[in-house]
């Protein structure tokens, strides 16, 4: 009995000492280059939101999401889940999908052990926790079908009352990201203009659907739009990726590996690789 008690506080010794430090691996799907105020910014946000002892890896993709749709979608989240398996190799403790409509989520939670985050499917369901409609604001009218359907996916599609779109591309917010404060405001006033009609509508939530949106209200403690609370994106992701990470260390909890997650093979995960490697010779 007095062995398996000091194994037990060896143990629990050690789980306290690996609750310290925490890596998480950002996926964003905007050019590291060709955006660098906004990525530096958002390295910087996200690892001075975390946790005591947790460090946040922002990587972007090159091309980026430039033109917006369902092929770029697929493209951008086939280096995604290539990214998501070469972080777990690299000993990352989770991995955070930074773009919204969540391509190839499910693909990657199903490949990974460690957990997997998506931003639009964590924010989506805290939202629904702060009011019962909700408003989406996305950066392109082309993605509102696709919050429509992420919606349904997470069994959400009758909560969402609106999407609507502030019509801009990631290089629009480069202004205000490398300071220019006159540049910041406007860009706060196009996303209420946009929210206004919303909680018109009737949302109680209003929410950006786009970490380049989230991360411009970041600063904006507080922000209402009349009664309704507006979420931010970037924050719930990240405080989603360390919760998960923490429960999978103290209970070991895990998504489920029956239909829903069923655990990739490693032939399948060979194969998907070895596809990748031969387009990149």
């Amino acid at each position: 009995m007095k062995y398996s008690y000091r194994q037990s506080r060896d143990r629990s010794s050690h789980t306290r000492s690996r609750r310290r430090t925490m890596r998480i691996f950002w996926q964003s799907f905007v050019d590291a280059s060709l955006n660098a105020p906004y990525m530096a910014l958002l390295s910087e946000y996200l690892n001075n939101i975390a946790a005591p002892g947790t460090t946040v890896h922002v990587e972007g993709v090159s091309p980026p999401d430039r033109e917006f749709g369902r092929l770029a979608e697929l493209r951008c989240a086939v280096q995604a889940i290539d990214n998501g398996i070469a972080a777990e190799e690299q000993g990352f403790d989770a991995f955070v999908m930074g773009h919204f409509q969540d391509p190839g989520l499910y693909e990657l939670r199903a490949t990974l052990d460690i957990p997997v985050i998506g931003t639009g499917e964590a924010t989506l369901l805290a939202a629904s926790q702060l009011g019962r409609r909700l408003g989406l604001v996305t950066l392109d009218t082309v993605f509102e079908v696709w919050h429509y359907e992420q919606a349904e996916r997470y069994g959400l599609g009758d909560r969402v009352v609106h999407v609507t779109g502030l019509d801009c591309k990631p290089e629009d917010f480069a202004d205000a990201f490398a300071g220019d404060q006159a540049a910041h405001a406007r860009m706060i006033e196009d996303f209420v203009a946009c929210a206004l009609p919303l909680v018109e509508r009737g949302a109680d939530v209003v929410i950006p659907a786009g970490v380049l949106p989230g991360l411009l209200i970041g600063r904006e403690h507080g922000l209402k739009i009349g009664h309704a609370p507006v979420v931010n994106c970037a924050a719930v992701a990240l405080k989603s990726a360390e919760m998960w990470v923490q429960l999978r260390r103290l209970n070991g909890t895990e998504p489920s590996r029956g239909p829903s997650f069923k655990r990739a093979s490693a032939l399948a995960r060979d194969d998907f690789r070895a596809m990748l490697a031969r387009n990149r010779r």
